[in-house]
């Protein structure tokens, strides 16, 4: 085993975690949704402090994975966002373009999949479902609250499996 494969890993999601989703929200409020509009925004997105700073503190023990209902049309984007920011590299998972499963399923599938290899020290999400969902399977999860709550988007991830 390489020293790297034996670091825990240190999950983050994107959106409302990291990245402060509030000024895209708009397109999200409109009927029907405007999702290229709101996804073609996210370069745009301010980092959010607290996220920013614990990912970093979290590099110190552990390899980051980042795990985000954005669609992987959106990677380039993704991951010039977190060069931009400054942010440790690792591996981006993203949902396939054409998956409207919900975040809590796809977000487990995928932790799941992960632990099996290595221990996931943390999982840190604002998505309410995602979190308990994790817990109940054994994370140890630590709640995004530094950004405010969107219904819609709240509603977006469970029920349309956007992002």
């Amino acid at each position: 085993m390489t020293e790297s494969s034996m670091r825990p890993l240190a999950v983050f999601d994107l959106d409302n975690t990291l990245a402060d989703t509030a000024h895209r929200q708009r397109f999200l409020e409109r009927r029907p949704r405007d999702w290229d509009a709101f996804f073609a925004a996210a370069p745009e997105d301010p980092p959010i402090a607290q996220g920013v700073r614990l990912v970093l503190d979290s590099a110190r023990e552990c390899d980051i994975v980042y795990l985000t209902g954005r669609p992987e049309r959106c990677r380039r984007d993704t991951l010039d966002w977190l060069a931009a920011h400054g942010l440790p590299e690792g591996p981006v998972h993203m949902r396939r373009d054409a998956d409207r499963r919900p975040a809590r399923r796809t977000k487990l599938e995928i932790l799941r999949r992960l632990a099996r290899e290595r221990e996931v020290r943390v999982l840190v999400d604002d998505d309410e479902l995602v979190c308990a969902d994790a817990e109940r399977a054994g994370f140890r999860v630590l709640r995004a609250r530094w950004a405010a709550p969107s219904a819609e988007l709240e509603a977006a991830q469970e029920s349309e499996g956007r992002t």
